[in-house]
């Protein structure tokens, strides 16, 4: 009974990797074989005219949440506050290695244009890297913690950041919604595959 009680934190991650995996391949598969989805230019049109110049203003701040050189020394900052992250610290680099990588053939094979250049748009790259960060971030403070109610607190904080980012990405008119949404379920994908990874060997 305890070995199963062990296996279960694995078992659900393993199901949160498989359920992000699924949401990101079927919105990679949609917007490349039907370029939009229904109503996504309508959604994209109406935020892009919220988008005042103090707006576009702000979220330009926001939006440093997803960029890469913000969110490395920050990372280096929590692996070196945090001992559980020290313990596995090749881990939770490796999230954030692994997830520009698949981002960036992910763009490549899909091959959807942003709404505006000729830049590829799907996954946005930004998004990515904010989900995967403060997913991660949550997972190991959390665990640090081992309170259930600050367990909460960081991951309903994560996921606004992350929510943040992906609105200030559209209110920039850098991508289109689902480019973030599948952001945000890559990285958050690429943190469930090594959580599922740590919690099997713990």
């Amino acid at each position: 009974m305890s070995g199963r009680h062990q296996l279960g934190p694995a078992i659900r991650w393993r199901t949160t990797l498989l359920a992000s995996g699924g949401v990101f391949l079927a919105l990679a598969l949609v917007v490349k074989f039907w370029g939009v989805f229904p109503g996504e230019a309508q959604l994209y049109r109406l935020m892009a005219g919220w988008a005042s110049p103090g707006v576009v203003a702000a979220f330009w701040w926001v939006n440093q949440l997803g960029n890469k050189w913000v969110l490395g020394p920050a990372v280096l900052l929590f692996l070196w506050a945090v001992p559980l992250a020290r313990r596995r610290w090749w881990l939770w680099v490796g999230v954030l290695v692994f997830a520009p990588i698949v981002e960036g053939l992910a763009k490549h094979l899909v091959g959807r244009l942003r709404p505006e250049g000729e830049a590829l748009g799907f996954p946005s790259g930004h998004v990515t890297a904010a989900a995967a960060v403060f997913s991660l971030a949550a997972y190991l403070g959390g665990k640090a913690t081992g309170s259930r109610q600050i367990r909460v607190a960081l991951w309903l904080a994560a996921a606004a950041l992350v929510l943040l980012v992906g609105i200030a990405r559209i209110f920039l008119r850098a991508h289109w919604p689902a480019d973030a949404l599948g952001g945000a379920a890559l990285g958050f994908g690429c943190l469930a595959l090594a959580a599922w990874w740590h919690e099997r060997r713990s």
